[in-house]
């Protein structure tokens, strides 16, 4: 297998701005000499947890409004990490947040990154077990809906309209082969 060389960014300029994202066109050199412009959304300096919360027999899930798609989605408890925490540290205090819980176990499962071809934002995928009660103020605009939903019928919501995030199916998959590899 040949090994190609390191494309060459030559330079970045900002396309476009708004309050919440930059988007950058990027010059690019290819190893074959080729040029192109590729856009990107400006890579972040924070990355994101998203939680598995087991409580015995049940997934913990939360139903959010999400403004890209325009309605309710059903999903995990996420959200971006603060500066110096740990991805296991992010992980309790964003449940406590959203669903009013901390965990006394939280287990790394694995870090995704959704797009690579045009941003890159790392997710770490974290199960949480040994709940205890503790709420956090959190930057939701309104209560978020605590979703039961029987570890049981894992196949089952991987085929619910509701749940068609794809962060949310890759971090679903990753939790049922760990649970099927940890018995």
């Amino acid at each position: 297998m040949k090994v190609l060389q390191k494309t060459e960014i030559l330079n970045i300029t900002t396309a476009a701005k708004s309050r919440i994202l930059e988007i950058q066109a990027v010059d690019l050199k290819f190893s074959n000499g080729q040029l192109r412009t590729y856009e990107r959304i400006k890579p972040s300096r924070k990355a994101a947890v998203m939680v598995l919360p087991i409580d015995g027999d049940d997934l913990l899930m939360v139903r959010e409004y999400a403004v890209g798609t325009e309605r309710y989605e059903l999903g995990f408890t996420k959200g971006l990490m603060e500066q110096g925490e740990t991805p296991e540290q992010s992980a309790n205090r964003e449940m406590q947040e959203e669903i009013g819980l901390g965990a006394r176990s939280i287990i790394f499962l694995r870090t995704v990154n959704t797009s690579p071809s045009f941003m890159n934002s790392p997710m770490h995928i974290l199960l949480a077990t040994d709940f205890y009660e503790s709420k956090l103020e959190g930057d939701e605009p309104e209560p978020l809906e605590l979703i039961r939903y029987p570890l049981a019928n894992i196949d089952k919501l991987l085929n619910d309209p509701e749940f068609y995030e794809a962060k949310n199916l890759v971090a679903l998959y990753t939790l049922r082969d760990y649970l099927k590899n940890s018995k």
